[in-house]
């Protein structure tokens, strides 16, 4: 992963659009500023496909310092939530691959052909769900349903 700056942004865009460097720098720089005034006002913005920038007000809350263990309060603060657009999640996932082989599945244990092997059922024959009861034991004081 690299890190991609607002110059190299400014960069980009000024060779797509063909607008020298300093007009997109002006036009991206402004672009930001209006995000940060609409969210510290406590508007949402909203752009499709892309995403969701809203203010979320977290609580005044007390911490405790892990060096000390004395206890602070924390007063309340505002931070922004990002949620994701469809259009970036898609983007985001790796591409679609060509489905890879199956692993083969593991050989039966059992020799004879109408034997299955133990815990494992005959075809068409599901296992038992319960298995029968002991007849050398005590009986179950607590009967099924209790």
């Amino acid at each position: 992963m690299i890190t991609i700056t607002k110059r190299d942004l400014v960069q980009r865009i000024s060779e797509d659009t063909g607008v020298q460097q300093q007009k997109a720098k002006e036009v991206i720089q402004g672009f930001l500023d209006q995000i940060i005034q609409e969210l510290a006002t406590g508007n949402r913005l909203e752009f499709r496909d892309f995403g969701v920038f809203e203010p979320k007000a977290k609580a005044p809350r007390t911490a405790r310092n892990p060096r000390t263990g004395e206890r602070i309060q924390v007063p309340e603060k505002v931070t922004v939530k990002f949620k994701a657009g469809r259009m970036m999640k898609q983007k985001m996932q790796p591409a679609a691959k060509a489905p890879s082989p199956e692993p083969s599945a593991p050989a039966p244990t059992s020799t004879a052909p109408g034997n299955p092997a133990p815990g494992n059922p005959a075809p068409g024959n599901p296992a038992p769900s319960n298995p029968p009861p002991s007849s050398s034991g005590p009986e179950n004081p607590n009967p099924p349903g209790f």
